[in-house]
């Protein structure tokens, strides 16, 4: 039967804690005992941990040897800011994906009460990818980086920085991926910018042109910002992971 994995709040040597939310889920909702197993991933490797003390806000573990090594994530995405419940469907979905990372941007076109508001939401959507990353059996969840403007998000250090375009007519992902990819797939970091809803202005764009990405598109239909984040991402993991 396969162990329930859990990322750790905190490693000290051989111990590991769990603390908050995840600390009362397993103290009161699953009942754990002193002695019970679980995969706690500490950062560089997921280990065997074996409870060795529980309250109800903080559960601490026994570390033994290690099971698994730590993932490698290869794909960042830079997510313009759009409407917050179909935002946070998107970082779920990315999380269970494999995404790296999630730069939010706020775009020419995100509403204005949107970018607002979107600096008090970045630690729900943290709390969110880190649930999301627990549930996938993941070693570590996302990084949700505070949202900035556009122009300062463009230096992203990816090997491949591709942006989703619906105005991009002769390229399409699968084939950018394609050219751009290193024979050594394993060591490709991919910046995939999906837009807001409304998409990129033609400015933005040549902003992103002139940063060195490279436009491709998802296809002929127009796509909602959380479907093309999703589907974009999905195509990428595919094309470049192992």
């Amino acid at each position: 039967m396969t162990r329930r994995r859990w990322i750790a709040d905190r490693v000290s040597g051989d111990r590991a804690f769990l603390s908050g939310s995840n600390a009362e889920h397993l103290a009161r909702v699953l009942r754990a005992r002193v002695g019970q197993e679980f995969e706690i991933a500490t950062g560089d490797a997921v280990r065997l941990g074996r409870i060795a003390a529980i309250s109800d806000n903080e559960v601490e573990f026994e570390l033994g040897e290690s099971v698994a090594q730590a993932e490698q994530g290869s794909v960042s995405l830079l997510l313009a800011v759009f409407k917050f419940d179909r935002m946070e469907w998107a970082i779920e979905k990315a999380t269970e994906l494999g995404v790296a990372a999630i730069q939010p941007v706020i775009a020419r076109r995100t509403e204005t009460h949107l970018a607002s508001a979107a600096a008090k939401r970045v630690e729900r959507w943290r709390r969110i990818a880190h649930e999301a990353a627990q549930q996938a059996r993941r070693d570590a969840a996302p990084e949700i980086a505070d949202p900035v403007k556009l122009k300062d998000a463009l230096d992203h250090h990816a090997e491949i920085k591709i942006v989703l375009a619906e105005s991009e007519q002769k390229s399409a992902l699968k084939d950018a991926l394609h050219a751009l990819t290193t024979d050594d797939r394993r060591l490709t970091t991919v910046s995939l910018a999906v837009g807001p809803e409304g998409g990129w202005t033609d400015d933005e764009l040549r902003d992103f042109t002139d940063a060195g990405w490279t436009s491709a598109s998802l296809g002929k239909t127009i796509l909602r910002a959380e479907t093309a984040a999703i589907a974009a991402l999905a195509i990428t993991v595919a094309l470049i992971e192992p």
